[in-house]
């Protein structure tokens, strides 16, 4: 098994391990989600509030590890398999920030979403953009418009833009741990306008492809 992949699922033990330490202390109803100003609107049974993001991880690495065997490119998804899989890492770690913080929370120890959240997405943005320079064209990871996965040339191209792009809705992410009110706009606004600006890219740059 390769690097990745073991940090991958030592992460998600650590989730179980995570759960099962804070089990005594946390309370048969645990909050599991907040809303835009931080405060909880959302409960959960203690069994689901420590188990389903652990469950989720394992779905998620089990996806993963399928992804390179099932995509008909699969030879495309083995020539970036490293940072494939430092993708897959980065995300699971994220998923433990959030799967800590609501453990913490249960136990009395209530760190604001507000604060946290913008970091670890402006974290995984950031990261995001800096992988999605190294990807090739395939079906699962990346931007999979029409005409990406119809040429090289166009998702490479594409790419490079997308990465920049998101390495700036992490900066731009990151400011909302700061201004808290404004939080949710700093992430969404961002990232909806990147999708927008690379959807319309990657048409306009296979069209000149194909001229």
């Amino acid at each position: 098994m390769r690097l990745g992949m073991v940090l991958a699922w030592v992460i998600v033990l650590a989730a179980f391990v995570a759960g099962a330490m804070f089990w005594e202390q946390l309370p048969e109803e645990m909050a599991s989600h907040w809303n835009i100003r931080g405060e909880v609107d959302g409960w959960m049974p203690k069994f689901w509030g420590v188990l389903l993001i652990p469950l989720v991880l394992v779905g998620l690495v089990l996806l993963f590890e399928a992804i390179p065997r099932i995509d008909p490119l699969k030879r495309n998804v083995k020539a970036f398999q490293r940072w494939y899989e430092v993708l897959l890492v980065i995300i699971c770690l994220f998923m433990l920030l959030i799967h800590l913080q609501v453990l913490l929370w249960g136990a009395g120890l209530e760190v604001s979403f507000l604060f946290t959240i913008p970091i670890g997405i402006g974290i995984l943005f950031f990261a995001v953009g800096m992988i999605f320079t190294k990807t090739k064209r395939n079906w699962f990871v990346g931007i999979r418009t029409p005409w990406t996965l119809s040429s090289d040339v166009v998702w490479e191209k594409t790419h490079k833009l997308g990465g920049r792009l998101f390495m700036a809705c992490g900066l731009i992410a990151l400011a909302g741990a700061v201004f808290q009110e404004h939080m949710l706009w700093l992430i969404l606004i961002p990232i909806i306008a990147s999708a927008v600006v690379l959807t319309v890219y990657s048409y306009f740059e296979y069209r000149k492809e194909k001229r």
